[in-house]
């Protein structure tokens, strides 16, 4: 692990590179069965409902799973990776962008999900991004996101043989912050990484179910 503290990288240019670099190895590591938690979105919404996936990533098995039931746009920063989602979840939308250049019409979605990209902004952007996404979502809108258990400032460290960057506060301070950009909190859990071999990454991400509030 090392700090990213050097003002004269572009640390979002070396996530998108990064996993343009690394796509083939880390599509073909991830679990193909979605977790269970994602039934919190697939239980709430009625069939045609809009989704936002945002970190989409290869589109395996999140995207995948909702595009099945919902229309579904999907975006990442990655070429690569999407060039992966658009063969595995053909149903879906995809736009390649970064999350915070997004500029989606007020009230454009019923839910939001987000799982293991958020961190990957740097952390004084998350706020701002749920403000974001609360703006995107219709009247009692969900949002489905893994956040991170502990505070981190920004490091980068070594992920399928590239250099990946990461930046997030602790779970205590995401509750709150969600709070203050107007959700209210449903339910939470705690999820492993999403890889096939589970015993190699013994990683647990909190997972957030939020809902507009009125």
């Amino acid at each position: 692990m090392k700090a990213a503290d050097d003002a004269r990288r572009n640390y979002r240019q070396l996530v998108a590179e990064g996993y343009d670099q690394c796509a083939p190895a880390f599509n073909a590591a991830r679990s193909t069965e979605p977790p269970t938690e994602l039934d919190l979105i697939l239980e709430r919404l009625p069939a045609g409902a809009r989704l936002l996936d945002l970190g989409c990533g290869a589109g395996v098995p999140i995207t995948r799973a909702l595009a099945a039931r919902f229309e579904v746009t999907g975006v990442d920063v990655s070429e690569a990776q999407l060039a992966l989602a658009c063969e595995q979840a053909p149903g879906a939308t995809f736009l390649q962008r970064d999350m915070m250049a997004c500029d989606f019409a007020a009230e454009s979605f019923d839910a939001v999900v987000s799982f293991y990209a958020i961190f990957h902004l740097p952390r004084e952007e998350h706020e701002p991004l749920f403000r974001k996404i609360h703006s995107w979502l219709r009247p009692r809108g969900l949002l489905l996101a893994t956040l991170a258990m502990t505070d981190e400032a920004a490091y980068t460290e070594e992920f399928f043989e590239v250099e990946m960057y990461w930046s997030n506060y602790g779970i205590d301070e995401y509750r709150s912050m969600l709070e203050r950009t107007g959700f209210e909190i449903l339910d939470s859990g705690v999820l492993r990484h999403g890889y096939d071999d589970d015993a190699a990454k013994p990683e647990q991400h909190p997972i957030v179910l939020a809902q507009k509030a009125d």
